[in-house]
């Protein structure tokens, strides 16, 4: 597992001082179970025909892939509203270089889109739907290259 760097350091005790994140032991069980289950989802998706269907599994995966990375360091989302917030600033946080820095910024937009097609009835479109997809995959990849354990 590639240890945070100062800067990536820095910016996640600035989670936990805001009370977005509380630090954990790191758990590599838990990283694993959740790595494996957005490989998982990542597979499935070229089976989906449904454009929200694959949206959702998508944006699940992606989700997966910040649990994994989470657990891996030591961290976890705080109880309440927030979580997949607090989530995509993790990942910001730690997906700061490539791989991973441009799916990590996307993650916060691929959230809003999926809360305002959940709680507004928005769809979303084949387009935010490949989107959504790219990104699973490349935070997955980062994930890995980042050393967590598959």
């Amino acid at each position: 597992m590639t240890s945070l760097t100062a800067a990536q350091q820095q910016a996640v005790d600035a989670l936990v001082a805001a009370r977005r994140i509380e630090k954990v032991l790191p758990d590599a069980g838990r990283a694993r179970a959740f790595l494996a289950a957005a490989a998982d989802r990542i597979s499935q998706l070229p089976l989906l025909t449904s454009v929200g269907v694959r949206y959702d599994i998508a944006y699940d995966a992606a989700h997966d892939v910040g649990e994994a990375l989470l657990a891996a360091h030591g961290y976890r989302t705080r109880s309440g509203s927030g979580q997949h917030e607090a989530l995509g600033r993790f990942l910001r946080a730690v997906l700061d270089t490539p791989p991973g820095e441009v799916a990590a910024r996307r993650y916060d937009r691929l959230r809003r889109a999926r809360n305002q097609s959940h709680y507004d009835a928005n769809p979303v479109g084949a387009a935010e739907a490949d989107l959504a997809q790219r990104t699973a995959q490349e935070l997955y990849e980062a994930a890995v290259a980042r050393g967590v354990e598959t």
